[in-house]
């Protein structure tokens, strides 16, 4: 995984060999002589980066000459960013265009000449599978809902307020009513907390969603107060922090009912995070709480953040948070990784966060779907009582391949073959219809994924008949546990979530990536992917079994980009399918500082 901020670091692909690989050297030859001057099958190969449109058939011609006279056996070409006025380039090549295409021809008409080889990545860009010609529709989708409270004694009439929708499409999945478990949405008046700190900062805007300019900031131990005119039962917390913030995953939550003498309600425990982790908000569910006090303590000692978390937390802890949003509504704890919404890693809803009498009772729930006309308009009324309506829908997760140029657009849906061979059709196959005739065959010899950077997909249009297939039950009854809502009991509600996840970890293999393996053999191609994890919900192993070339990665003077665990998923994957071969994105530096 290559991200890009302001510099970007050189990534060098070495191809290590098994050991049975090196006993077929004849035995008169020294090992070390073999390293040295390595057969073709060992050689290193380079990521060759083409940035900005910025190329020439002058510095193809140079840098290929150099890679063949330093020993290396490929390269990895992939192009960056689209072209743009500051790069003092006279005549940038932009992608797609025939002057590009031009260039391509001319890299592998001097790679043919100096005996190396190509790969060439999957999209524009580096990450990930994406281009102008996905539709929104044809884009990765997420489940979305929007909730309606109403009373048997509303007169009303009952429109439901439709879902979040991106880059202009929204598809109605159903809509469920249940019996409220929460009172608060009910209430005629809003209950308004008063904020304090420790720190005297005035920090009102932390109660309230909506206002995301400000963030609550601390380098030292502190706390956050809020004080209630009347007790308040908590059942739910939700912090917003707009970044990879590990700090204020790990509260402690106090409370009281005089504002002096506190009691500690329940420690946070911060999910296990990547670092493209804010698509969406942490929600953590909390025994029921009743005071008219609660206070979130931040001590910045016994963080022990992963080498995934990316936020510095183990070199520098700090505290920035944008909100703190309680609820009396039940959750399922870190709904939003039980629901493959993000990649995390959370504990498991307990009996004691969501007592039995506290969830939904699966018979209580009834579907409304066929109540509900295309405006919203819903065509029902509780008999007695106060109801929670859900409107569930799925749309784009608006995620596209960033580092793409003139070919960046919105990332194919990974669940849909469809989808897949368009993106395939349009860019990876075009470089042997644009090319002269035959040139691509000899020297196109890998096709190339690299990191997974396209955020994750729960949803689209077949995943409930493939969840139906795989797991042998219809998830459509239970469908509320995807909005976190727990039904029955915390431990069905749990189950259910993760037969979700274990769906869409089958699909990644199963879809995305065994339609690439048949597109790929069907022009004998190599086939070498990059981790999955920790961005996509997945099994961290179970693509590597379809690719010919398990790959992983590591950084060097980077520490807050370090990756080992890429490695150890691609070398266990390769134990594990029988591949004798493991790849590594070697030595990508933040700052290009080689030496």
């Amino acid at each position: 995984m290559v991200r890009i901020t302001k510099v970007i670091g050189l990534a060098i692909v070495f191809l290590l060999a098994g050991f049975n690989g090196i006993t077929q050297v004849k035995t008169n030859v020294s090992l070390e002589d073999v390293f040295k001057n390595p057969p073709e099958s060992a050689r290193p190969w380079v990521l060759w980066y083409w940035m900005h449109g910025a190329v020439s058939k002058e510095g193809i011609t140079a840098d290929l000459e150099g890679i063949q006279k330093n020993g290396i056996g490929g390269v990895y070409l992939a192009c960056i960013y689209d072209t743009v006025a500051r790069i003092p380039f006279d005549k940038p090549a932009r992608q797609l265009s025939p002057e590009w295409w031009g260039m391509v021809n001319h890299a592998m008409k001097e790679c043919k000449r100096l005996g190396l080889k190509m790969a060439f990545h999957v999209s524009d860009g580096f990450a990930l599978a994406g281009g102008p010609w996905i539709k929104p529709e044809q884009s990765m989708q997420k489940l979305v809902w929007t909730k309606t409270y109403i009373k048997s004694s509303d007169e009303t009439a009952i429109q439901l307020e439709q879902p979040e929708t991106k880059e202009g499409f929204y598809k109605d999945v159903a809509v469920y009513a249940y019996p409220a478990n929460s009172s608060n949405a009910f209430s005629q008046t809003v209950t308004i907390p008063s904020v304090a700190t420790s720190t005297g900062e005035k920090a009102p805007y932390l109660a309230f969603r909506g206002d995301n300019s400000k963030t609550f900031r601390s380098d030292s131990s502190c706390w956050i107060q809020y004080k209630y005119p009347k007790p308040f039962t908590l059942r739910s917390l939700t912090t917003r922090t707009g970044s990879r913030q590990y700090q204020a995953q790990r509260f402690i939550v106090q409370a009281s009912n005089d504002g002096i003498v506190f009691n500690t309600v329940i420690h946070l425990t911060p999910p296990r995070h990547g670092w493209q982790n804010d698509d969406e908000d942490h929600t953590f569910s909390i025994p029921p709480t009743t005071a008219k006090y609660f206070r979130f303590v931040f001590d910045k000692e016994g963080t022990e953040a992963g080498s995934e978390d990316l936020d510095a937390a183990k070199w520098k802890p700090t505290l920035k948070v944008m909100g703190i949003y309680l609820s009396d509504e039940p959750v399922i704890n870190q709904y939003q990784a039980k629901n493959a919404s993000v990649w995390r890693v959370a504990e498991n809803t307990t009996d004691q966060m969501v007592p039995r009498a506290d969830a939904v009772p699966f018979k209580s729930i009834i579907n409304l779907s066929h109540k509900m006309d295309k405006e919203g308009n819903l065509k029902w009324k509780p008999a007695s009582g106060e109801w929670v309506i859900v409107r569930i829908g799925h749309t784009s997760t608006g995620h596209t391949n960033a580092t793409g140029g003139a070919a960046k657009g919105l990332e194919c849906d990974k669940f849909d073959p469809a989808a897949i061979k368009l993106q395939f059709d349009n860019w990876y196959a075009k470089a042997f219809e644009k090319t002269d005739p035959g040139l691509a065959k000899e020297v196109l010899k890998i096709f190339y994924i690299d990191s997974w950077e396209a955020g994750s997909q729960n949803w689209n249009k077949t995943f409930a008949a493939e969840f139906k297939k795989r797991r042998g039950y219809d998830l459509m009854p239970y469908l509320l546990v995807m909005t976190g809502t727990p039904v029955n009991d915390a431990a069905t509600s749990e189950k259910i979530l993760h037969d979700v996840r274990e769906t869409i970890a089958e699909l990644v293999n199963d879809i995305f990536y065994v339609t690439l393996r048949k597109l790929a053999d069907q022009k004998n191609l190599g086939f070498t992917a990059e981790n999955v994890a920790p961005t996509m919900v997945s099994d961290g192993l179970l693509h590597f079994k379809t690719v010919d070339f398990p790959t992983g990665e590591f950084w060097l003077k980077s520490p807050t980009h370090d990756k080992p665990n890429d490695m150890f998923d691609a070398i266990s994957a390769a134990h594990i399918y029988g591949k004798n071969i493991v790849q590594a994105e070697a030595f990508t530096n933040l700052r290009m500082e080689w030496n």
